[in-house]
């Protein structure tokens, strides 16, 4: 019997209304797909509004997260222009540098969160898609 109660303990509990591994993934793309606005001007905007778009009928999860992506992607690109301005008093650029970066580690921190199955909810997010 304590077998039986030691086998049980080891193996990892999954709650009953989890994502599905699929809706995990996509809610992750949803997440990481904002690294593209490094690259593509307003890509981190555009990348979570397709994954958003096309799958959020599909998986409530990637919903919220779709949502979640792409009010701070909306809320980062808010900072980046009034730290563009304020480049001009000097103290844009660092400003610009540290959004950059914030931005950069909250994106890993979600797309981790997300897949693991856990809604995650950004820090300094205006919420303007609910």
């Amino acid at each position: 019997m304590e077998d039986f109660n030691q086998n049980n303990l080891n193996q990892e509990q999954v709650p009953v209304n989890s994502p599905s591994q699929d809706a995990r993934m996509w809610a992750m793309f949803a997440h990481i797909s904002a690294v593209a606005g490094f690259i593509i001007p307003f890509g981190n905007i555009i990348g979570p509004l397709l994954i958003w778009i096309l799958k959020k009928d599909e998986f409530p999860f990637v919903n919220d997260q779709g949502k979640e992506s792409l009010n701070f992607q909306i809320s980062i690109t808010i900072y980046v222009l009034v730290s563009i301005i304020l480049v001009f008093l000097l103290i844009g650029i660092p400003i610009l540098i540290l959004v950059g970066l914030f931005a950069l580690i909250m994106v890993i921190i979600a797309a981790i969160n997300s897949y693991d199955g856990k809604a995650y909810r950004y820090p300094l997010t205006i919420r303007l898609i609910k």
